[in-house]
């Protein structure tokens, strides 16, 4: 397979194989060479044979991610490596995944974090409650959910904030923050990914939020969100604080008479109960 390169016109996405999948997903990376190897070998064993593409979105790591991700892409046939030129928030490396993804023929796309925060064998489980849903959530705060590396302090933080975010918006959903997740075709089309806004963290509120909006299914799955032990983490309480000062913006926004639905299409059903 060649190797892809990003030119000065924009991100530049690796030739695929000629087999095709419904199922993508999508990871955005930046500094994670450290990472890459075990998430690939991880989803792989995890999906138990499951056809899926992969994809990593990478935004010029200057560690070399993109570049170890074109060898391993070589090696597994069902993947391929989007690369940016710039590093503007992991927002705008979602979107142009999804893009992507929906562009070859997509009809269920995850998405999930690189340091495997997000653990590869629970892609399986997430796929599985999007059969019935057109959003499914792996949960750090319905039962079952846990986030146990996480100081007291970090539980307050991310939890109070999506208390908050969800109150505010008027929806159901418990983890609003949380960033591990699989899309239908429907839903994707839906949110308008042209005129998302938010850039980093704010973007996992928004876009679940845009979903509801448009009357999606949304369904939450329990998982246990575990810190990574390898590389660099991108998250501290400013961020987390400053996407929650986003949402009154966003509640103006997407309730505005235009864009308004009636109440019933904020539709939530959760798996595994309150927590």
């Amino acid at each position: 397979m060649p190797h892809a390169v990003a030119g000065p016109s924009g991100p530049s996405l690796s030739p695929a194989r000629l087999r095709s999948h419904s199922t993508w997903i999508v990871v955005p990376t930046y500094n994670e060479a450290g990472n890459l190897p075990e998430l690939v070998r991880r989803l792989r064993a995890g999906l138990r044979g499951e056809a899926a593409r992969l994809l990593i979105v990478d935004d010029g790591s200057p560690d070399g991610t993109g570049l170890l991700a074109e060898r391993l892409a070589r090696a597994d046939g069902d993947m391929q490596v989007l690369h940016r030129t710039s590093k503007d928030g992991i927002g705008a490396a979602y979107v142009a995944g999804f893009r992507a993804a929906l562009a070859a023929g997509a009809t269920r796309v995850v998405q999930m974090d690189a340091d495997m925060s997000h653990a590869p064998e629970d892609v399986s489980r997430l796929l599985a409650a999007a059969e019935t849903a057109d959003l499914a959530i792996g949960s750090r705060y319905v039962a079952g959910g846990a986030t146990p590396d996480w100081s007291l302090s970090r539980r307050l933080i991310s939890r109070g904030g999506s208390i908050y975010a969800r109150t505010l918006l008027g929806v159901g959903v418990r983890d609003l923050t949380g960033g591990f997740k699989c899309w239908s075709r429907r839903a994707l089309e839906a949110v308008a990914l042209e005129q998302v806004r938010g850039r980093g963290y704010v973007f996992q509120i928004e876009l679940t939020y845009r979903a509801l909006r448009a009357g999606m299914r949304v369904e939450e799955i329990p998982i246990e969100f575990r810190d990574r032990t390898r590389g660099q983490s991108k998250m501290c309480g400013a961020i987390v604080l400053e996407a929650i000062a986003a949402v009154p913006r966003l509640r103006r926004e997407l309730t505005a008479p235009r864009l308004a639905r009636p109440a019933a299409d904020l539709s939530l059903a959760s798996i595994g109960g309150d927590g």
